[in-house]
């Protein structure tokens, strides 16, 4: 998704969350790698869990990093490259909606899931990995009606809430 298009999304009286998806890292790019972009009323970050730790200074909390890359862009082709080659992204599901809403309530869990969720100090390929933490958010909020496909692999990693 490019970034005009996700800009056109945003809505400033509204609590948003976004789910995103990339084809993941080579050589594992069969497979998918999901993200949340949070927006609290123009206040936009993205969540989302990766295989390094405690990579971005003040950004990361264990696996779960905040802003380490836009909101709209999908994750590198290569995770050592330095080069700008990334894999594109695309809009899997949206929630959104005003005060005491789901959406607002779901904004709020993942903003404190730097904290909360339960994997925060453990990744694995099979799981628990980026597509358990979307899984587990999903969980918390069956209202995103998103239904997983075998990419997501790590989605079946059961946690508890």
């Amino acid at each position: 998704m490019l970034e005009q298009e996700f800009k056109k999304l945003i809505k400033e009286d509204k609590y948003q969350v976004f789910v995103f998806e990339s084809k993941a890292h080579f050589p594992f790019f069969f497979a998918a790698h999901p993200w949340f972009v949070i927006n609290k009323k123009e206040n936009i970050s993205r969540y989302e869990v990766v295989f390094k730790k405690d990579c971005c200074p003040k950004k990361s909390f264990g696996h779960v990093h905040v802003d380490a890359l836009p909101p709209h862009k999908g994750i590198r082709i290569f995770p050592t490259s330095f080069k700008n080659l990334f894999w594109k992204s695309r809009l899997i599901g949206f929630l959104e909606g005003g005060a005491n809403s789901s959406a607002e309530k779901a904004v709020y869990f993942i903003e404190n899931s730097k904290y909360t969720y339960p994997h925060l100090n453990k990744y694995v390929l099979t799981g628990p990995n980026s597509n358990t933490y979307l899984q587990w958010v999903l969980d918390a909020f069956p209202e995103l009606n998103i239904k997983l496909s075998y990419r997501f692999i790590g989605k079946g990693y059961k946690t508890i809430l």
